[in-house]
């Protein structure tokens, strides 16, 4: 059955569903070249429109139940970091549970991606939204590579093609995440 829920919390972090008014904030990281390297605007749309895309996209995902990215926000100072969360994805034609994580440059080697993306693996599993979770990456991305193994993740298929692009899909099974936390 189909749960996805805001409000989740670390002892960092919360999370809240976007609303269109984050596009304001979002234009920072759209509009900083280092942080999209990966992540690159290929419809050729302007910052505002891509903005507007990306968070209208997950609203979207959240009403037609393929879960969505969710602001991230510091519990101590408000501050929206950037964005964590599930999202359904078809690779080779099978239906996925990616982890997906986007921070703003600012935010980076803090640890919070790796804190949010372990909170969204607990949070799939421990309300069975899949028997494995993914991380889909860039090749040359190994900052998210490195979040994918802090978050118990193996490199599971290498340069496959994922809209067209090449990436390395990293993994955790159910039975991988249980062992994990019985440590």
């Amino acid at each position: 059955m189909y749960i996805y829920t805001d409000g989740l919390e670390t002892e960092r972090l919360h999370t809240r569903f976007l609303k269109p008014g984050d596009a304001t904030a979002w234009m920072e990281y759209v509009t900083d070249p280092i942080a999209t390297t990966f992540m690159p605007n290929d419809a050729g749309l302007s910052y505002e429109d891509w903005t507007k895309h990306w968070i209208a996209f997950s609203i979207k995902r959240y009403r037609e139940q393929r879960y969505g990215l969710q602001a991230l926000i510091h519990k101590e100072t408000g501050a929206f970091i950037g964005l964590c969360g599930l999202l359904l994805q078809e690779v080779n034609d099978t239906s996925e549970v990616e982890i997906g994580y986007h921070l703003f440059r600012k935010n980076w080697g803090l640890g919070y991606a790796s804190e949010a993306a372990q909170m969204f693996r607990d949070y799939a599993f421990e309300n069975e939204q899949a028997d494995s979770v993914i991380s889909i990456i860039h090749p040359l991305n190994f900052p998210s590579k490195n979040v994918a193994k802090r978050n118990g993740m193996k490199l599971s298929e290498r340069g496959i093609f994922f809209r067209d692009k090449e990436v390395d899909v990293f993994r955790i099974t159910r039975e991988e995440w249980q062992m994990l936390t019985q440590q």
